[in-house]
């Protein structure tokens, strides 16, 4: 009789195993499903790296935690966050505008804008640099060699032209020991570097237009700024100090047999509001997290947005949900709170110093506004003891 009995519960065992493991992995999906059924973030233009990159990620996030991701593409940062300001999308895969943003400089130093209370996920750091190109036949060899050559900058495009401006400082130069040529777009300033018309550029090192200077009879070098140079990275850490130096392996006559020291910064950088669900960002940096073999190869710079190629020190806070999701995985530190509430006080400081300055009846035309707008924001920032940065 026992022997049957024990038969029969083997028999029974056997049968309900397959409902077993269906109920586990259904519960292993409903505890990752905390995911809504649908999100939407907004990303650089379409065929653009970063919209490449989020589209990867959300193909896996569907695949992997069942949520649908649309994508909304969006020519400049105000169009970028203006639907995660609305709430009609929860984050934004965007660039270091999400930095200017913050501090409420340049073209967030508007009326209706100011500084933006973001929090940061996630964000890309790849094995490319972002600095000057420039063309091999001026003979540059060192940033400083550049003085008294043509510079390009694109109307409209502070990401650009604070960037070449903090690679410039690093050889001891100034817009003023440059000549800076004005374009209309990223594309035409880097044709000008293959027409002529202007010897270096600010921008990827793996972009196309990269490649095309290099094919051309100008050929294209990269001057490399060594992370020991330690007053060459002071001086551009003042005017961007989002940028860090980087052992670079993919651009022009780079490889991981060959790299070079070059300034660089994250790109994209996924961004939510403060207010945003606590809940909601910590399933969804998990779940970025989890499932990042699903996407590291589904687009060029996506493998950049591995656990352990995230600076948890930089210049924008994290989100708290993204704070608890890195505590669980053990990347999470004292020094990071640390860092995390000074940057939040910083926040603080600026939406403070803008709500008072709104009140103050300030000039109706946008450049006075921003004039205005820029004395106030040094004014408190230097009574709260915190660098300025931009002027």
């Amino acid at each position: 009789m026992r022997r049957s009995s024990q038969i029969l519960a083997i028999v029974i065992s056997a049968a309900l195993a397959p409902a077993i493991i269906a109920a586990l992995a259904f519960g292993l999906r409903a505890q990752e499903r905390k995911l809504p059924g649908t999100l939407t973030l907004t990303a650089y233009d379409t065929g653009s790296s970063g919209f490449n990159i989020a589209v990867a990620v959300g193909k896996a996030l569907k695949e992997r935690a069942g949520s649908d991701v649309r994508v909304l593409p969006a020519g400049n940062d105000l169009a970028r966050l203006a639907p995660v300001k609305a709430g009609r999308a929860q984050l934004s895969a965007t660039g270091i505008g999400a930095y200017f943003a913050q501090e409420g400089v340049f073209e967030f130093a508007i009326d209706g804008w100011g500084p933006q209370p973001l929090r940061l996920l996630l964000s890309a750091t790849d094995c490319n640099g972002l600095t000057l190109g420039v063309a091999a036949d001026t003979g540059v060899k060192a940033v400083k060699d550049l003085k008294g050559k043509r510079v390009g900058m694109v109307v409209g495009a502070p990401a650009l032209n604070q960037g070449a401006l903090a690679v410039l400082a690093f050889g001891g130069l100034t817009k003023k020991d440059v000549s800076l040529v004005e374009f209309s777009s990223y594309g035409a300033m880097w044709k000008g570097l293959v027409n002529n018309q202007v010897d270096a550029a600010f921008g990827s090192t793996i972009a196309g237009q990269a490649k095309e200077v290099e094919a051309s009879p100008r050929g294209l070098v990269f001057p490399p700024t060594p992370a020991a140079d330690a007053a060459g990275w002071a001086r551009v850490r003042t005017i961007g100090p989002y940028i860090a130096p980087q052992q670079v392996t993919c651009g022009p006559g780079m490889s991981a047999a060959q790299p070079r020291e070059l300034p660089s910064y994250p790109y994209p950088i996924f961004v939510a509001y403060a207010q945003q669900s606590s809940e909601l960002v910590y399933a969804l940096t998990k779940a970025m997290l989890a499932h990042y073999p699903a996407y590291k190869d589904g687009a060029p710079g996506a493998a950049g947005l591995e656990l352990k190629r995230q600076n948890l020190s930089w210049v924008v806070p994290y989100h708290e949900g993204a704070v608890r999701a890195f505590r669980e995985v053990g990347a999470w530190k004292p020094e990071h709170d640390a860092h995390n509430q000074g940057l939040v006080k910083r926040q603080d400081t600026l939406l403070a110093a803008f709500r008072a300055f709104t009140k103050s009846k300030p000039p109706s035309d946008e450049a006075s506004f921003r004039s205005a707008w820029m004395t106030a924001r040094a004014a408190a920032l230097a009574k709260a003891g915190l660098e300025q940065v931009f002027e």
